[in-house]
């Protein structure tokens, strides 16, 4: 069988606007699935990512909340919680829908450990927010407390940021390609796995950051030989010039043009850019097609007709 990463957006999950309940994180997580059903019925099996900005995002501010009656939890950790309940609900959802399809494959949640070098300029630099605004005296107060990281972003309001370093290595991928060739499905790298790095002595240690789930997905995709990756995210296609009165969309993009158009800045870093970066870098590693889009679009046809499509 042909091999696929499949990587599900944070915000595909928990949409802006929509009121982020379990509930509808559920409903939301159904969609997607049709997806992963056709890829089956094609001789394709996918292993499955996802993000979790939003969810981390919570986790962190209930944290950051009980820290008077409760330890702290570094970030790592809220990595790790969120990998482990957003994989249950995607496992069991997807269980669910393979005994209704008939299906007979194993579906199992990997918490994946990313391995990142612990002089990346991220981590020097922070530039990742994450969590909510706050008005600057109570964000000084925070950085204070909890040593984090702030920045301003506009008059009077501040946030965190934390490294978000680049991956180097999915730690447990030569699991995640033994389990593929047992034919189970494999959830992993959610939230683009939780960062660690190696001290003096060569052990693993976890690291306050964050990692992007699409370059993650890219890596991880190159490491077990998968040909296809497919990034789900809020928009139908790319576009050039975003949002302007000029904006094209684009449905086919080779290589070559995926990289002309991130060197001329059509694809911000805190948009697009992550994701075009992590298709060609899927690309030269190996990989033969990348396919974003929405969820919508892709329960559509999942060869892409109604998305963008990268091929060499």
């Amino acid at each position: 069988m042909r091999k696929a990463v499949v990587a599900l957006g944070g915000n595909a999950i928990s949409p802006p606007g929509e009121v982020d309940s379990i509930t509808t994180q559920f409903k939301r997580t159904r969609k997607s699935l049709d997806a992963i059903i056709d890829l089956l019925k094609q001789d394709i099996i996918p292993v499955i990512t996802h993000g979790n900005g939003p969810q981390v995002g919570n986790a962190a501010l209930r944290t950051e909340q009980l820290a008077d009656s409760l330890p702290y939890l570094p970030l790592g950790i809220n990595v790790a919680d969120t990998e482990g309940g957003m994989g249950y609900m995607i496992e069991q959802s997807l269980l669910n829908r393979l005994r209704e399809e008939g299906i007979k494959r194993k579906v199992v949640t990997l918490i994946s450990q990313v391995l990142v070098d612990k002089a990346d300029p991220s981590i020097e630099d922070p530039t990742k927010y994450i969590g909510t605004a706050l008005p600057e005296a109570e964000a000084h107060e925070k950085a204070e407390q909890f040593g984090w990281n702030i920045k301003p972003i506009s008059d009077g309001q501040w946030r965190r940021v934390v490294p978000s370093p680049q991956p180097i290595n999915i730690i447990n991928s030569s699991v995640v390609s033994q389990l593929i060739e047992l034919g189970h499905i494999v959830i992993a790298v959610g939230g683009g796995g939780v960062p660690a790095f190696r001290d003096i002595d060569g052990n693993l240690e976890g690291l306050d950051a964050v990692i992007d789930k699409d370059k993650a997905s890219a890596l991880l995709g190159t490491q077990i030989g998968a040909e296809l990756l497919y990034i789900f995210t809020n928009i139908e296609r790319v576009a050039l010039n975003f949002g302007q009165e000029n904006e094209q969309l684009l449905a086919n993009l080779t290589l070559a043009e995926a990289k002309q158009y991130l060197a001329q800045g059509h694809f911000p870093p805190g948009n697009m850019g992550p994701k075009i970066e992590a298709s060609i870098q899927f690309l030269e590693g190996g990989g033969k097609q990348v396919i974003i889009t929405s969820i919508e679009s892709i329960k559509k046809d999942t060869s892409g007709q109604n998305g963008t499509i990268i091929t060499h």
